[in-house]
């Protein structure tokens, strides 16, 4: 197993910062540390408890932001990290990008997109 880790140009506004995410393909979400979120004067606009792989159940909120990689950008949930939380990088951000995680190579690909 091999980990990935990537730029990702993120904004709210005309601010925008690149920021270094972990590629973590077992987590649905997007994690923004605070350092960076409160950089770019982001406001929670929901809260949401979620449960770590040890069993964990934390609660963090929530907001949206503008991400941007390879020339791709969208809005995206990100959930507002606390203390120490790390950037993580999760599948519906990159689904929303139009990516996927190649197991294989550890790269960031265009997906195939269907409408089925």
């Amino acid at each position: 197993m091999g980990l990935t880790n990537v730029y990702v140009k993120v904004g709210k506004g005309k601010k925008a910062i690149d920021v270094e995410f972990l590629v973590d393909s077992g987590a649905k979400y997007t994690l923004l540390p605070e350092k960076f979120w409160k950089e770019l004067g982001l406001e929670p606009i929901d809260e949401a408890s979620f449960v770590l792989a040890d069993g964990t159940t934390i609660t963090r909120k929530i907001s949206e932001v503008w991400v941007e990689y390879a020339g791709r950008g969208r809005t995206v949930q990100v959930i507002l990290g606390e203390g120490n939380d790390e950037a993580l990088l999760g599948v519906l951000t990159l689904e929303a990008l139009g990516l996927m995680l190649n197991p294989f190579s550890r790269e960031l690909l265009p997906m195939r997109l269907m409408l089925a």
